[in-house]
């Protein structure tokens, strides 16, 4: 399977490169970069020390769609819508681990799907979509007599916030209570904010140093507290679960899919 990584000089991308070539039965069919970077013209392996392996890195991202089987983009919000409309004509598996896309941004993915497998997801890591499914399962269970608080940290550099992987855990916790997340979420408070709604789904977010990501979604109620955490240590976790969901999505019908189906939760 020949699958692409657009955005692929960037921390996330040679990690998602090094993963396509560690899969089995994958080839890394090449990169892109912007226009003007010194990286445009050479072979992926040798950008990454490795023997090369016959491709390029491009400034043209229709020459790597055509190229490529699937195509894995953990880029910026325009820069994905224009890759999923390249990849709904050319027929592409197109695997988006991008953060920060509004709603016209996802309504426009979603038209892009009907043409082609899309897999778009706000965490690509086998554990925290795990983290998910849990969450749902308790909201539904637990109600809203415990107050759900979502606290998350990442690194000093993230630009986003609250995290796409906060946001798709309080939406799986306002699915497990079938009301809208953003009828009932609070992504800050600051001064005299009167006493907690109830059934509010509140977001805390903590920035600094070098964390890769830390979730935990708490349950609190009067007598007790249920917190279900997630850490990442390292970003492999995100490019080898993309990569995964690249191999799932070949052969699949045109659709938009989250990892829950790519790992049948």
């Amino acid at each position: 399977m020949r699958i692409g990584i657009v955005g692929c000089n960037g921390r996330m991308g040679r990690m998602l490169m090094e993963a396509v070539l560690s899969a089995e039965g994958c080839t890394l069919s090449g990169g892109t970069e912007r226009a003007g970077s010194e990286v445009i013209g050479l072979d992926p392996g040798t950008l990454l020390g490795r023997p090369p392996v016959g491709a390029l890195v491009t400034a043209d991202a229709r020459t790597l769609f055509q190229a490529s089987d699937a195509v894995i983009d953990f880029t910026a919000p325009a820069a994905t819508l224009a890759h999923a409309a390249i990849a709904a004509e050319l027929g592409k598996v197109l695997v988006v681990g991008t953060t920060g896309l509004s709603k016209d941004d996802e309504a426009r993915l979603a038209e892009a799907a009907r043409s082609t497998p899309v897999v778009y997801a706000p965490n690509f890591s086998v554990g925290v979509n795990l983290l998910m499914a849990l969450t749902e399962r308790a909201a539904a269970i637990l109600g809203d007599d415990y107050d759900i608080e979502i606290v998350e940290m990442h690194h000093r550099h993230k630009v986003d916030a609250p995290s796409g992987t906060a946001l798709g855990l309080g939406r799986s916790a306002a699915l497990g209570r079938q009301v809208a997340l953003d009828s009932r979420w609070c992504k800050a408070r600051d001064g005299h904010t009167g006493a907690r709604p109830k059934g509010e789904i509140g977001f805390a977010t903590l920035r600094g140093g070098d964390v890769v990501g830390d979730h935990t979604v708490m349950f609190a109620a009067e007598g007790e507290r249920v917190e279900l955490t997630h850490k990442a240590s390292s970003r492999t976790v995100f490019a080898k679960g993309a990569v995964r969901a690249a191999r799932w999505a070949t052969g699949q019908k045109p659709g938009l899919y989250s990892m829950r189906d790519v790992l049948g939760l």
